[in-house]
């Protein structure tokens, strides 16, 4: 049997390439670690993918600034169904439609076993933490493609209740195996609760979900910032207020709506990749959304941090930045007292309560974040769009599942 997939071909380059239908062993191939080649996968699940979508994180990889080799197969956000199970799988059946977690995780460890399944200590031979598709991360093999291998099956994959109800809200129910949870992480890091006044950096479909969750976590206002006017309305379309920082820093716009020139909870969905404001807002400042958070942050706040932070970036504006090292004025976060919550979102502790706000009608996360379906072979063309800021979250419909129930 075949198996298309989204492959990267080089910097601002993807193909769709005929690749190996998946088995139950880690073969050899782009970006799979040596330690890891050959490592049998019975207790893991074959899905028929319904729905994996264009990251961010995806896009830095294709923008060439990480250290992914070309032919790596793309994709991290994964929702399919199960059509075989291996040998030690003893709670999944054929014909299961299940969320599959971004991260990684052997269900065994130490920090599975603590609920920090973002970095789990079996499954990257390099470091914790591993992910579909992703750079540095083990090698297992991408989810933006007809079929995946999903390891360590019982204990990864989030089986949805009913069937037919899940393809019904199938927009909403993918958001689960990363920006949903991602977003809600950052609100939860940031202290998100009710009567909160919050402010997210970035506008992009992570802000949006933080945005949204800082929402459903009872937030009296939620701000959201970024340059791009489209991604901004998008923000407002759900109730949100917005700031534009091509006009400067975002404190003047925020005393505007608030009487004062700071927020409860501070969000960065940016990132490494992050520019500059007002005049500066031509060129990439790692660092400044970390430190306008720190500045609109009241003393005593809290900062989440799910945008990505990288220790290798070979696109960086300086040497510094190369490895990771930012201009980070971390002297007034320690003056303000701040607590700042890092790291890739462990998603299994939020996806289940998340899946039953969205199966319960309580939250609208595809309306939000503006979910759009594509074929797999419009997948370059939605990473072009993408580059240049649609305000849009694009869902690859491989089987063509979801745009035939439209």
């Amino acid at each position: 049997m075949g198996n298309k997939a989204v492959s990267y071909a080089g910097p601002g380059k993807v193909e769709i390439i005929d690749t190996a239908y998946p088995d139950f062993m880690l073969h050899d191939g782009p970006g799979v670690h040596p330690a890891n080649v050959g490592r049998q996968v019975h207790h893991g699940v074959i899905l028929k993918t319904i729905a994996t979508n264009i990251c961010g994180s995806d896009q830095h990889m294709v923008r060439g600034r990480t250290t992914a080799p070309e032919g790596l197969v793309l994709g991290h956000e994964i929702t399919g169904e199960v059509v075989e199970v291996g040998r030690d799988v003893e709670f999944l059946k054929v014909g299961d439609v299940v969320s599959v977690p971004f991260n990684i995780s052997c269900g065994r460890c130490r920090n599975c076993k603590e609920g920090q399944t973002g970095i789990c200590l079996n499954v990257n031979p390099d470091r914790p933490g591993s992910a579909y598709g992703y750079v540095d991360m083990g090698g297992w093999v991408g989810g933006q493609a007809e079929y995946v291998l999903v390891p360590y099956a019982d204990w990864n994959a989030l089986k949805f209740p009913d069937r037919d109800q899940a393809l019904e809200k199938i927009l909403d129910l993918a958001m689960l195996s990363d920006i949903f949870p991602t977003g809600f992480h950052g609100a939860v890091g940031a202290g998100v609760t009710v009567g909160s006044t919050v402010y997210v950096a970035g506008a992009g479909p992570v802000g949006l979900a933080a945005a949204t969750s800082a929402q459903l976590l009872g937030a009296a206002v939620v701000i959201v910032g970024d340059l791009n006017p489209d991604r901004l309305a998008q923000a407002r379309s759900f109730g949100c207020e917005t700031v534009d920082v091509s006009l400067g820093n975002p404190a003047e716009q925020i005393e505007q709506i608030l009487g004062i020139p700071e927020v409860d909870c501070g969000i960065d969905a940016v990132g490494f990749e992050a520019r500059g404001h007002g005049a500066d807002a031509g060129s990439e400042q790692p660092a400044t959304v970390l430190n306008s958070l720190m500045e609109v942050t009241r003393a005593g706040g809290r900062l989440g941090i799910p945008g990505l932070y990288v220790t290798g970036d070979p696109g960086a504006s300086d040497e510094a930045a190369k490895v990771g090292s930012l201009s980070m004025r971390f002297g007034l976060g320690f003056a303000k007292s701040h607590t700042f919550i890092t790291g890739q979102c462990p998603v299994m502790k939020y996806n289940r309560g998340l899946m039953t706000a969205i199966l319960g009608d309580k939250v609208s996360i595809a309306k939000n974040v503006n979910a759009t379906a594509i074929s797999l072979a419009e997948a370059p063309a939605g990473y072009a769009a993408f580059d240049k800021g649609a305000a849009q979250k694009f869902v690859l419909d491989p089987h063509n599942l979801i745009q035939s129930r439209n």
